[in-house]
């Protein structure tokens, strides 16, 4: 392997570790194995801090590669709690607010998924990493200042019901859907749509394109699994 001409690596993001975290902590394993104080490193899709599940890391040369990594269709395992909304659409911020519940079937559920397939537009959650005047949406939210994000057109080829329990109000999802698509934000908007409300309260990216999350290494066995390797030259030119 060579890392500085460039590897694509698949981990299975840890809950709570931020999308950074995971870079910066494959970085410094990686420098540290090679004995480099350098070398390019970054991700291929952002996952929230509360998610977990497939993240593509790609390191020197294939740096490049990211913005094509990022184009592959990603699966998703959502759960959803119906008859309330936080300001995040997760939980990362408490709920502000309660529904009635007593309305929602099954069969309305099923009815609402599917108005979802296809093409459809999306308002980013305002706790998201895109940009607003050269800053990060979710910087700007969390001291509590107003966002305005425009819709962005994104396409959904599946939603499966997996789970639905009455007595929870609880929904498990399956989501198939391309590049800038929000769970957070679906669930907002599946919560709209049922008059209920909703915010996730556990998400899972089980898939990009054909990597599954079962098939990702767990960073705590990374520098095991890096010992295995036989590694090139690491000081060929980038």
């Amino acid at each position: 392997m060579n890392f500085t001409e460039g590897e694509i690596l698949y981990f299975d993001k840890p809950f709570t570790w931020t999308s950074f975290n995971l870079v910066a902590k494959v970085r410094w394993i990686l420098c540290k194995k090679l004995g480099v104080k350098k070398l390019k490193v970054g991700h291929a899709g952002t996952l929230d801090p509360l998610a977990t599940g497939v993240m593509a890391i790609c390191t020197g040369r294939a740096t490049k590669r990211i913005n094509e990594l990022q184009n592959h269709t990603k699966e998703y395992v959502a759960t959803l709690q119906l008859g309330a909304t936080t300001p995040s659409f997760d939980l990362e911020k408490p709920i502000d607010a309660t529904y009635p519940t007593e309305h929602i079937t099954r069969e309305r559920i099923l009815e609402v998924l599917g108005k979802f397939i296809g093409q459809i537009e999306q308002i980013p959650p305002s706790f998201s990493a895109c940009k607003v005047d050269g800053k990060r949406a979710y910087d700007l939210a969390r001291k509590g200042k107003e966002v305005e994000l425009k819709p962005k057109v994104l396409v959904i080829d599946e939603i499966e019901l997996l789970e639905f329990s009455p007595d929870t109000m609880q929904m498990t999802i399956r989501v198939v859907c391309s590049k800038g698509t929000y769970i957070r934000a679906l669930a907002r908007d599946i919560g709209l749509e049922l008059g209920s409300g909703a915010h996730l309260i556990a998400l899972r990216r089980t898939k990009i394109n054909n990597v599954r999350a079962e098939d990702c290494m767990k960073i705590e066995d990374f520098p095991q699994w890096l010992d295995q390797q036989e590694i090139e030259d690491h000081k060929t030119k980038e």
